[in-house]
Formats: structure tokens, C-alpha cells, sequence
């Protein structure tokens, strides 16, 4: 699972990728490995790793992202020190991008920086989201991300779900469509996360790739647990931005960087 040094994480808004990027990382570190997780989601204020940046440094995962007044912010910010943890070939990396092709276009603006050996391009389907309920719907919007990310799609990771109300028959069913849009695609189902308390209701065998068992992590922030909840100065922050969201220039540690640089 995760085997390049860099697997960035995609899918459309509701794909489960942030859960299944920090369920991941978590499991290469109890495996021994040495993880960073990168949250690079500047669509969205919540539902997103750096709001588990204490938790996931206590498991042993350091969360890079933007800090301080940036941690919330929503302009495109990206964490200081990017380019040169992309570039380090020692580091083992797993990327959080934002939700739909949009949220993809961060890193197309630093993919350059990754030998095309050293990423891979996983995205996240969930075929019980409107967006993405049949095969043709799900392949465009694929290809769309993968030229926002400019880096190919390797693999698909199968995570059909409706967070609570999910059931073993739809874990199923969203395999199988998976399964077809891989094969539209010509590539491999790399992966199926599905919700750790369904795994005994499935029948053995039930996926012929890795398997990986989600906990649920991340909340929005009328949801999280207090001892994960954002403080009001945080919140306050995140709806009310200090700087106007007029299509602003990527920043990295402050500085403008050029949109496909």
C-alpha cells in the first residue's frame, strides 16, 4: 500500500480521501515507517488534516501545513517548506489534495518539483455521491483531475460510503464500479477503505486488492470532539477571512508563487 514515496490523494468533494490519507498514514507508522502528511485542501475550511495536526503528531505523524494565523485561512496558502520536503528522497509522503479537479490544481503547481518515478495518483470514488453515481460520470471527472494534478492517475481507491448509513451491500456494489471504471481507465483498483465496524460483515474474499479499515477521524467543527475542536478564534478566522477571496495568488511562507510554476 502507498508504495512510491509520494502517493497524493484525490476525489471528488465527499470521496472520503482526507480519512483514508490519515488512516493510511497511521498505518505505514505502525508498520514502522516514517511518515509525513501533507495537507495541501486549500478549497474548504474544514474537513481537513492540519485540524488533527496534535493528534496525528502524538501517533507519530507530523502534519505539515500552513500554521499560525494561515492554519484556517481561505486563500490558497501553502505550507512553508514544500518544495524542499517534495524534493528530499528520504521522506515517505502522503498527500491530502482538496475535493474535484479544482482541488487538484495546488499541486499541479509544484508537480515539477517530483520525479514522475517517485509520485503516484490515487483518487478516491465514492459512487454515492450525485456527482459520481455511474461509471460515466466518475471517468471525466478523473481525467480532469489528473490534468489539474499533471501527474497520471495510477490507481483508484474504492471508499463508496454514506458515513453512518452505510452497508455492506453498498460497500459491494461501489467495488464493482470501481472495478469497471479502472478498467475504462486502464489502470488498477489500488486500494478499498471501508468503515473498520463493516470489515466482519463482509464475506471473505470480498475485495481482490489491499484493504484498508477506516476509523472515523475528521469532523467538521460543529461535529468534533472537544478534544479535537477548532477554537472560536480559529472558527472565527475561517468565516470571516482577512483577506478578500478574489482568486488570490498561491502563497508559500508569504510569498506569491506563479500559478503553474
Amino acid at each position: 500500500m502507498f508504495e512510491p514515496r509520494v502517493t497524493v490523494i484525490a476525489g471528488g468533494f465527499g470521496s472520503g480521501k482526507t480519512e483514508i490519507a490519515v488512516n493510511g498514514a497511521l498505518v505505514l507508522v505502525r508498520q514502522g515507517q516514517q511518515v509525513t502528511l501533507i495537507d495541501l485542501d486549500v478549497v474548504k475550511p474544514y474537513f481537513r488534516c492540519r485540524s488533527l495536526h496534535r493528534t496525528m503528531a502524538a501517533d507519530g505523524v507530523p502534519v505539515l501545513a500552513p500554521d499560525g494565523e494561515c492554519m484556517y485561512e481561505t486563500v490558497p496558502v501553502l505550507p512553508s517548506g514544500l518544495p524542499g520536503l517534495l524534493q528530499n528522497r528520504g521522506e515517505k509522503l502522503i498527500v491530502d489534495l482538496g475535493g474535484d479537479p479544482v482541488g487538484a490544481l495546488v499541486f499541479g503547481a509544484v508537480a515539477h518539483t517530483v520525479p514522475d518515478e517517485d509520485v503516484e495518483l490515487l483518487v478516491a470514488l465514492n459512487f454515492a455521491r450525485p456527482q459520481t453515481e455511474k461509471v460515466p460520470d466518475a471517468v471525466p471527472m478523473i481525467r480532469a483531475i489528473e490534468a489539474a494534478a499533471r501527474v497520471p492517475v495510477r490507481g483508484l481507491i474504492a471508499n463508496t460510503h454514506l458515513l453512518g448509513e452505510t452497508t455492506p451491500s453498498l460497500v459491494l456494489r461501489g467495488l464493482r464500479l470501481t472495478e469497471q471504471t479502472a478498467a475504462v481507465l486502464g489502470v488498477q483498483v489500488a486500494l478499498a477503505a471501508v468503515d473498520e465496524r463493516l470489515i466482519g460483515s463482509l464475506p471473505p474474499g470480498w475485495a481482490d486488492c489491499p484493504v484498508l479499515p477506516l476509523r472515523r477521524m475528521v469532523y467538521p467543527p460543529y461535529e468534533a470532539p472537544k478534544s479535537r475542536a477548532i477554537t472560536p478564534q480559529a472558527m472565527l478566522k475561517t468565516t470571516f477571512p482577512v483577506r478578500p477571496p478574489l482568486t488570490p495568488p498561491l502563497v508559500a511562507a508569504g510569498r506569491p508563487v506563479r500559478q503553474g510554476a
